[in-house]
């Protein structure tokens, strides 16, 4: 099927060359081999001349031209009209390559699925070819299933999970094609995503659904939900979305196993997102009635970044001390992490979840 379908390709491509003008550099054409040596293949191209396969294209293509015989046709691409020794040079590798392209790109509008064996990984995906073309599958591409759920995302452990592909086979379908680069980016979650779209179709905004947590990443926590006893859907909820409070490691809410509740908040395209905090009370409800601007509160400090300090003022609400409060002074020489000290209330915003505070020296 392959064969008639490269076959087809070149037909097409051999009837836009239009043999009724000169031959180009670029074009594909089909010759006769006329004559072997010990480092080049000599081609009949009939009435444009007598072409040549020599030196590196040569010695590139050397497993394909080592069965041909005399009398066997193949296909080449020109690379040079008039060499020095008056032959039409040319390219079976540029021209396979070229065919080979023509061929995936109708494979990527039938949307069809290809199998490849996985041949490298690195800390971005995984690493393969078809048809002698370097290809590349994503982390971002791979399935659910095969997602590296990686605590902290730390990135040698991504690549450790990432090793275990190799030499193993998946299913995938062909998302972007570079042809000038020579190279192909491939898509395993896209041969699921029409059933994963229509089974998406039974819920919307809103909901609530019972599910389990399957992997906690840096940026979040997976769940698996069920739709019946045989499909599942897995979404993602977000590390925001895991509680009111801020967190650094999604871990210290969920773990891998836990059965947990949680509200759908967006649907998109074939991702859905979960929360956790929506099913729990806003702990910034009516805090403008418990809390005045300018007003003296006690905060312990709980972290401190380049734009300033968070510090918390009980266990679910935390409220920014910004670096500009620190003129002429180093402000990680004068709050210390886990540290109380005394602050005035800025700014306070129940709707936004937002409060600023100011540090009050002695």
């Amino acid at each position: 099927m392959a064969r008639t379908l490269i076959l087809g390709i070149m037909k097409d491509v051999l009837e836009k060359n239009n043999f009724s003008r000169p031959a180009r550099i670029g074009e594909i054409v089909e010759g006769q081999v006329v004559g072997k040596g010990r480092s080049a293949v000599f081609l009949d191209l009939g009435r444009i001349g007598t072409g040549v396969i020599y030196g590196k294209e040569f010695y590139d293509a050397k497993e394909k031209l080592k069965g041909l015989k005399i009398g066997d046709k193949i296909f080449s691409k020109i690379i040079d009209l008039d060499n020095e020794e008056g032959f039409i040079e040319l390219s079976i590798t540029r021209a396979f390559k070229e065919l080979s392209f023509g061929s995936l790109e109708e494979k990527k509008e039938k949307n069809e699925l290809v199998k490849v064996k996985i041949l490298g990984a690195n800390k971005g995906g995984l690493i393969t070819e078809i048809s002698g073309i370097p290809a590349f599958l994503p982390v971002s591409q791979l399935a659910s299933e095969h997602y590296p759920k990686v605590e902290g995302g730390d990135k040698s452990k991504i690549l450790t999970e990432l090793q275990k592909f190799i030499g193993e086979e998946l299913e995938v379908k062909i998302l972007d094609l570079f042809p000038k680069k020579g190279q192909i980016i491939l898509s395993e979650k896209a041969k699921d995503l029409d059933k994963v779209r229509e089974i998406m179709k039974n819920y919307k905004l809103g909901d609530v659904v019972k599910g389990k947590i399957t992997g906690i990443t840096d940026f979040g926590a997976f769940i698996k939900f069920p739709v019946d006893k045989v499909e599942q859907l897995e979404g993602l909820i977000h590390i925001s979305e895991l509680d009111w409070k801020i967190i650094d490691d999604p871990s210290d809410i969920v773990n891998p196993g836990d059965k947990v509740e949680a509200k759908i908040v967006d649907i998109s395209d074939s991702k859905i997102s979960l929360s956790l905090k929506a099913l729990k009370k806003d702990p910034w409800g009516g805090i403008e009635k418990k809390y005045k601007k300018g007003e003296t509160i006690p905060g312990k400090v709980t972290k401190i970044n380049p734009f300033g300090a968070f510090i918390q003022i009980n266990k679910a609400i935390q409220a920014l001390c910004h670096v500009s409060e620190f003129e002429g002074e180093k402000m990680e020489d004068v709050l210390k992490v886990d540290k109380k000290y005394k602050f005035q209330i800025l700014f306070i915003d129940e709707k936004e979840h937002r409060m600023s505070l100011k540090l009050i020296k002695k």
